[in-house]
């Protein structure tokens, strides 16, 4: 399970949660400009815009599971389990599997309006990337600094939507979770009022009781309006550093501890990772389930020029600062 929330200050910023039971061994990879991006069915990108983002790299080639372009277009996938339903090649069409569908993307998309565009002639087939790694169900958002769309191959095809939270997480189908927003149009940030009888002397007898009824569980419906409450509501100052702080305490409030989420077998589903990239500076930042040091990494401190994967290795364990 995952969450991603878009964030503007001054900037914009993209990021997610990446929640499951096990790691992959993801890295943060950049992808430079003249680095030959092949795909299955579209031939080769062998020039195209920089990204980065936290991806399994396999047979050299990086399977992001989010990355940002150097035109601040975002873009994650999040597992939505059941709903997916990609399809066989269809002539006529652009033929993009799912591993392929972020760089796809990211490679020729400035904006959500192109993507949009792009979206529109495409089809998700279901081609694994190999046996080891079979096809992933998931769905996809897109933003950038001026909104968001959801990206949902289901029967009836590629369903488009836009997405005016900027918040994704799995499953209900998109649509059926904005709709289920409905019930918490009563939370607040504000103190309530009493409104449940003028007979009755009620009393505030705590702060924050305007959000009373905040689903508070980790089930991804629930960690949507979560994650759509606070992101909706926060408040930050507009510096780097405040932004990103901003940015890292909204993820905080769907994180993931361990022991918490069964999963079987003695697995638990944790907040592998948590990151925020500035699409607007091309700056990567994470933490880990072990590491709550945040981390960065600068795409433009690389040679975008290049034509090879820049891959670094997720630092792990606690990064304590003792003042004494």
């Amino acid at each position: 399970m995952c969450t991603a929330v878009t964030y503007k200050t001054k900037d914009f910023y993209f990021g997610r949660t990446l929640d499951y039971d096990f790691s992959y061994g993801d890295e943060v990879v950049i992808t430079p400009r003249n680095y030959s991006l092949s795909f299955r069915n579209m031939g080769i990108k062998k020039t195209h815009y920089a990204m980065i983002g936290m991806a399994l790299v396999a047979d050299d080639y990086p399977l992001y599971h989010e990355a940002v372009n150097e035109k601040g277009l975002g873009m994650a996938g999040l597992n939505f389990v059941g709903n997916v339903d990609f399809k066989d090649e269809i002539p006529g069409k652009d033929n993009v599997a799912t591993f392929e569908f972020i760089p796809w993307i990211l490679s020729g998309c400035a904006t959500v309006k192109e993507a949009r565009n792009l979206l529109e002639k495409m089809n998700l087939i279901k081609e694994p990337f190999s046996e080891a790694l079979p096809v992933a169900q998931l769905h996809f958002i897109i933003a950038d600094k001026d909104g968001a769309i959801t990206v949902e191959a289901v029967k009836e095809g590629v369903k488009i939507y836009d997405n005016p939270v900027g918040v994704l997480t799995n499953n209900p189908p998109f649509m059926e979770q904005m709709f289920l927003l409905n019930n918490y149009m009563h939370l607040s940030p504000k103190q309530p009022e009493n409104l449940f009888s003028e007979k009755l002397p009620l009393h505030i007898y705590s702060r924050g009781m305007g959000a009373l009824g905040l689903p508070g569980d980790l089930s991804s419906q629930s960690r949507f309006v979560r994650a759509s409450f606070v992101k909706m509501n926060s408040l930050s100052g507009d510096s780097e550093e405040e932004s990103v702080s901003q940015f890292f305490h909204i993820l905080g409030a769907v994180d993931q501890q361990r022991g918490c989420c069964d999963v079987g077998e003695g697995n638990y589903e944790i907040t592998l990772y948590t990151c925020c990239c500035n699409a607007d500076k091309g700056i990567y930042y994470y933490t880990t389930y072990d590491n709550h040091q945040i981390t960065a990494v600068d795409m433009y401190k690389e040679d975008l020029e290049g034509s090879q994967l820049v891959r670094y290795s997720v630092i792990e364990g606690e990064q304590i600062k003792r003042q004494n």
